[in-house]
């Protein structure tokens, strides 16, 4: 892994995301490695020539810049983040979400944060101190063996659904994003969210070519099938309380 850092002129972009006003990303890059990543197009825009998944860079000036931005910027939802994951594990040693987070809490900025980590957990301090957070955790299976062939440089499974758990305990509005849908058990997967998010968002998403060779080796071209994927989907809407939502 390539570890480097740099500084950035603005870190707060416009969002195209439903729901999101803003976008915040500390970090460019992303260790997780996933092999279907969606933002693996964005290394054109990096300077990197290695393999997207091979290369973090740390954007040291974030929480500053951050500062700067949030006196003159519309009140809206900051998402954290869009492209990379902001808990990946350099930020374990950067810490550069956490003082993003610090400065989004004093100007009371409404936020909502995606991530495969547990070490979102390090931060409940400051989760809880907010008037409108929502923290998500994406789940793409309950199945460890594919997790480890489409994720392998990500957090385990349990340790993402264990971190849903602790952040529903302390009082944190929760969420899971299942997508891209990998095989799995939809029963079983449904069965331990059921109680612990608020929000249920299902999406197939459309796999690169290298992901669709992973399917057809591991013999699991239905997934490939959007009528099949779609009954899915339905599947896990239905046992999380309906389409878009979990009950309790």
């Amino acid at each position: 892994m390539k570890i480097a850092e740099r500084t950035a002129r603005s870190v707060l972009s416009k969002s195209g995301i439903p729901g999101a006003r803003w976008a915040l990303n500390p970090y460019v890059g992303c260790a997780h490695a996933c092999r279907y990543c969606y933002a693996e197009f964005m290394k054109k825009y990096t300077g990197h020539t290695e393999p997207w998944g091979t290369f973090v860079d740390a954007k040291v000036n974030a929480p500053e810049a951050l500062e700067r931005e949030l006196r003159r910027a519309a009140r809206g939802v900051v998402m954290l983040s869009s492209v990379t994951d902001c808990y990946q594990p350099l930020e374990g040693r950067c810490g550069l979400t956490r003082r993003c987070l610090e400065r989004l809490l004093a100007h009371r900025f409404p936020v909502r944060i995606l991530t495969k980590s547990p070490l979102v957990l390090r931060d409940l301090d400051l989760l809880r101190r907010f008037p409108e957070i929502e923290v998500g955790l994406t789940v793409t299976t309950d199945d460890e063996r594919m997790r480890l062939l489409f994720e392998p440089a990500a957090p385990p499974i349990a340790a993402r659904i264990d971190a849903l758990h602790r952040l529903r305990e302390a009082g944190v509005r929760t969420y899971v994003f299942i997508g891209p849908m990998l095989p799995m058990n939809p029963a079983r997967l449904a069965a331990v969210l059921r109680g612990i998010v608020d929000e249920a968002l299902v999406d197939p998403m459309n796999y690169p070519g290298k992901t669709r060779t992973l399917f057809r080796k591991l013999g699991e071209e239905r997934w490939l099938d959007p009528a099949f994927t779609a009954a899915v989907a339905d599947e896990l809407h239905a046992r999380l309380g309906g389409p878009g939502r979990a009950g309790d």
